[in-house]
């Protein structure tokens, strides 16, 4: 079995990644590692940190009194700045990528884009942290997380599953859809592993079919929506993506930033009204004041600002 191997990765932690509600097919093992399946391949990746010597920065101080030179634009884009780097390049050692079941075409071709790799995410993390207490928190909590550039379709999917549901239970029910229904994707230490059925593979079910699912509702949702992306091909906009069948405005929030690489969105859901209210002090029920902070405050990044936040206040009420 191939295995592909990369060195000096850096603002990068797996449990960050994977459990920051934004994917649904990968399962920490034992050792610390994730086996999970995108875009149709099986691996299993583990990271392995550098010991680290140096301290780490005090992020329950006030942050610097100045602005950084670095605004949202220039740290989504990625230009860099070696003074801008202080204040977090001890927060995290640098460490090695091991990808299992990967040769390096896969990683050139598959991996690398869906770890967003070539993002800097310290130039993000230092203009997200500049002038925010709360933020600097956030990101200490997870300072490891990284958006998944993933496929269009199982974000819709997952995504239309995933309304008043819990993380363990999206889960299982976009297993049993791909065990009963997608195609096979290869095995990996003894365990079959299944892609999530294509639109026309699910625009052909009935829902007594797709009871085994137990999908409730959202049944009729994705079997709507499969039709109309057969019927006009998959949303190219946020008004195309608001037209599918079950797609409010949470959801349609979570595609457009998770398979659409609109790094603006903000997705607000009982968590992220709960962290919004917590530590910002807004309404607990003003969506649109939240959206509204979020633009003023984050935008361009506002999807790597949800996530920070979601991922801190999940792990504070645990």
């Amino acid at each position: 079995m191939s295995r592909y191997i990369v060195e000096n990765i850096r603002d990068f932690h797996l449990d960050h990644i994977f459990d920051c509600g934004q994917c649904f097919r990968w399962e920490r093992q034992a050792d610390g590692s994730y086996t999970g399946i995108a875009h149709g391949k099986v691996v299993n990746m583990q990271f392995q940190p550098e010991k680290q010597t140096d301290g780490r920065p005090d992020l329950s101080e006030e942050p610097p009194d100045r602005t950084l030179p670095c605004d949202h634009a220039e740290a989504l884009n990625g230009t860099q700045n070696s003074d801008q780097r202080q204040f977090f390049s001890t927060l995290q050692p640098s460490g090695r990528l091991v990808i299992d079941n990967c040769t390096e075409e896969d990683f050139q071709k598959i991996w690398k884009p869906y770890l967003d790799l070539d993002r800097d995410y310290g130039e993000i993390k230092k203009s997200l942290t500049a002038q925010d207490r709360v933020m600097a928190q956030a990101v200490e909590q997870g300072q490891g997380i990284r958006i998944l550039k993933q496929d269009l379709w199982e974000t819709i999917v997952s995504f239309i599953i995933s309304q008043n549901n819990n993380i363990p239970r999206i889960k299982g029910c976009i297993e049993n859809l791909s065990l009963l229904f997608g195609q096979p994707a290869g095995e990996y230490a003894g365990r079959a592993y299944y892609s999530v059925p294509g639109p026309q593979k699910v625009a052909s079910l009935t829902a007594e079919e797709l009871a085994p699912v137990r999908l409730g509702y959202r049944t009729r949702y994705l079997i709507e929506t499969a039709k109309m992306v057969c019927e006009k091909g998959l949303p190219e906009d946020e008004e195309q993506l608001s037209a599918l069948c079950g797609v409010g405005p949470k959801v349609a929030n979570c595609i457009l930033l998770f398979g659409m690489g609109r790094y603006d969105s903000f997705p607000i859901d009982v968590w992220m009204a709960r962290v919004m209210n917590q530590l910002y002090g807004i309404d607990e029920k003003d969506h649109r004041e939240m959206c509204a902070y979020a633009r003023e405050h984050f935008g361009q990044l506002g999807g790597f600002a949800q996530q920070y936040l979601f991922y801190y206040i999940r792990e504070k009420n645990k």
